[in-house]
Formats: structure tokens, C-alpha cells, sequence
């Protein structure tokens, strides 16, 4: 069997972390985390919501580069994340609802990550 961090629902779960930090970036100068309702939202619908964030990274990163300074340097590092982070295949529309909690601990480390990383950036 393999290792939940192998799976979808977790590496889906980072990418979305790293979609947040972006538009939290731009948005208000810092990763703000997510309710469990807009984890659930998304775990029943990724494909969608992703689509979504995407239609205006490029707009969310712009902004968040304005800012200068850490949050300029960190915005470009989950920028770059999420390019990594998106699968080089198809992204299936499939909910991950029965595997939300894999989803979830994908997200927290990716927080973990930025927390780390960005001392004073994440909530």
C-alpha cells in the first residue's frame, strides 16, 4: 500500500495551500487559513476551484509582487509551488470527498511549509 503523501487527495491538498498563499498575498499581505467549510467545498469539487484560482494567479501574483519586500519573495516561492504542485496529467473532475482528511493533511503540510518558511506571513 502506498504512503497517503503518494496520493491524490494530499498532493491536491498542497496545491491548493499554495493557490491560498498566492491570492492571500495579494490580497491581504499574508496566508490566512482556510474554514473547514471551504476545505470541504473544495475537497467536493477541486477540479472547479482550482480552474477558479487559476483564472487570476497571474493578476494574484502581480499584486502580491507590488507589495515588495517578504511578501513579494514569498508570493513568487508559492507561485512557483503551484506550477509544481499541478500534476502532469489530466486533472479528473472526480470529488475527493471520501478522502477529505488526506486532502486536509496535504493542505496542513503545506501551511507547515510556509509557516516554517515565512515567520510572521501565515496565521
Amino acid at each position: 500500500m502506498g504512503k497517503v503523501e503518494d496520493g491524490k487527495p494530499y498532493q491536491w491538498g498542497r496545491l491548493y495551500a499554495a493557490l491560498r498563499a498566492v491570492r492571500g498575498f495579494a490580497s491581504v499581505g499574508r496566508v490566512v487559513p482556510v474554514t473547514d467549510r471551504e476545505l470541504r467545498d473544495t475537497a467536493s469539487r477541486p477540479r472547479s476551484v482550482f480552474e477558479g484560482f487559476l483564472r487570476t494567479t497571474g493578476q494574484d501574483v502581480f499584486a502580491a509582487r507590488q507589495r515588495g519586500g517578504p511578501v513579494a519573495e514569498a508570493a513568487a516561492v508559492a507561485f512557483a509551488d503551484v506550477a509544481r504542485l499541478i500534476p502532469p496529467r489530466r486533472m479528473d473532475g472526480d470529488q475527493i470527498t471520501p478522502q477529505a482528511e488526506y486532502f486536509r493533511q496535504g493542505y496542513e503540510a503545506q501551511l507547515a511549509e510556509y509557516r516554517k518558511a515565512w515567520d510572521g506571513l501565515v496565521d
